[in-house]
């Protein structure tokens, strides 16, 4: 039988805790108990699948950016050192980021695919970009990319 992720993390928080990893086992468990929260949001109880908890700890890490980004502004370095810090835990159970380049080439493709052109093309061409890109890059760091190559 295959390990769901929800398994991994859990067997993973036991190591970090036997280790006595903390910043490993309170970003595990935060992040467990975010999935935990969205199996039981409905109207009944259920089981996310690995994709599902993908998304959660996508979306957990991206919590971890902002606020790295907010409290840098603010000047609170340690605290933007931890959040990063997490950042980079959650960051191995999500799949490999595109790297820059690679996003501008999906991107190209899919204005060519389209046929779009111009900033007001930029719908058409996310539709088309999303499906590629699912988990692989940030929703925010897509658009730019789009919206820089329309306006080319």
């Amino acid at each position: 039988m295959t390990t769901t992720l929800k398994q991994r993390l859990h067997d993973d928080l036991t190591t970090a805790m036997k280790s006595r990893d903390e910043l490993r086992s309170a970003t595990i468990r935060l992040t467990l108990s975010a999935i935990t929260k969205e199996e039981v949001a409905g109207e009944t109880a259920r089981q996310l699948s690995d994709d599902e908890v993908l998304k959660v700890i996508a979306r957990e890490a991206k919590k971890r950016r902002e606020a790295a980004e907010a409290f840098a502004q603010g000047g609170r370095a340690e605290s933007a050192q931890r959040e990063r810090e997490e950042g980079e835990v959650l960051a191995e159970y999500l799949p490999k980021q595109l790297d820059d380049q690679e996003l501008a080439e999906i991107v190209r493709s899919a204005i060519e695919e389209s046929g779009a052109s111009g900033p007001k093309a930029m719908g058409a061409v996310m539709k088309v970009v999303n499906p590629k890109v699912a988990g692989l890059a940030e929703g925010g760091r897509v658009a730019a990319e789009v919206k820089r190559q329309l306006a080319g």
